[in-house]
């Protein structure tokens, strides 16, 4: 959705009378179409960009009360890893032990996508910068809602400008359909090399899928060696 089919949208629900958009009514997908290409907010409010330095940027985040989640939250996740990292990946949302850690993917399927990067090179610690989409744990783990999308995209937004990453991998539906753009499922997403302002940006079956359906494993597999090769093209001297 560029800006223009965005604008044509907008007047639409006004001129069907909805006036004001209620971001908590629009549908996921509605939502991450806007979070993507909407057009700049006016200072103040809840989706205006970020600006600032890193360590500014992660001290805002970890006193937001942007949406609800913020009254059920132990702690924000902000994020793991080198923040001057080659690849930046994002997934979802934090679950319960990132959660109590303030730290993205720290259980099972944390340590599985640890495993999947050393086998193409890659470390948290060395190379690799790890974020969500959304900074707080939704209450049960369930999907993102779209307010919470919209008031997190800033957040997101802005680490990846400040990193400023050779590559992004997301993980997961809900990174795989911010990243790309494109509202379809992760399955008819993978395989590619979508553009995401400039950096080549790849998508994946996030580690706890791949925990309940190993069937994915060759998958995954794919979609790493082509990370790798992408990689190897754009790559900076030094990296990992």
């Amino acid at each position: 959705m560029d800006r223009e089919t965005l604008a044509r949208y907008l007047s639409q629900r006004k001129e069907l009378g909805e006036g004001d958009i209620v971001f908590s009514r629009l549908s996921g997908d509605e939502a991450l179409a806007l979070a993507r290409a909407r057009p700049a907010a006016p200072a103040g409010e809840t989706s205006a960009p970020l600006s600032g330095d890193y360590e500014e940027v992660r001290r805002t985040a970890l006193a937001c009360e942007r949406c609800r989640l913020a009254g059920g939250r132990t702690q924000v996740v902000f994020s793991d890893g080198n923040p001057r990292g080659r690849l930046v990946v994002i997934g979802e949302a934090p679950g319960m032990h990132e959660d109590r850690t303030g730290l993205p993917f720290v259980g099972r399927a944390g340590k599985l996508l640890d495993l999947l990067l050393a086998s193409v090179g890659l470390s948290r610690k060395d190379s690799v910068y790890i974020c969500n989409v959304l900074k707080c744990r939704p209450p049960g783990n369930r999907n993102p809602m779209p307010d919470e999308i919209e008031a997190c995209t800033p957040y997101l937004e802005r680490q990846i400008e400040l990193v400023a990453p050779e590559v992004i991998l997301a993980v997961g539906g809900f990174a795989a359909q911010f990243i790309t753009g494109r509202q379809v499922a992760l399955g008819k997403l993978r395989g590619e090399i979508y553009d995401y302002r400039g950096v080549p940006a790849l998508v994946t079956y996030h580690p706890a899928a791949l925990l309940r359906n190993r069937g994915w494993t060759q998958a995954v597999w794919d979609d790493l060696q082509l990370l790798r090769n992408t990689m190897d093209r754009t790559g900076r001297s030094g990296g990992g």
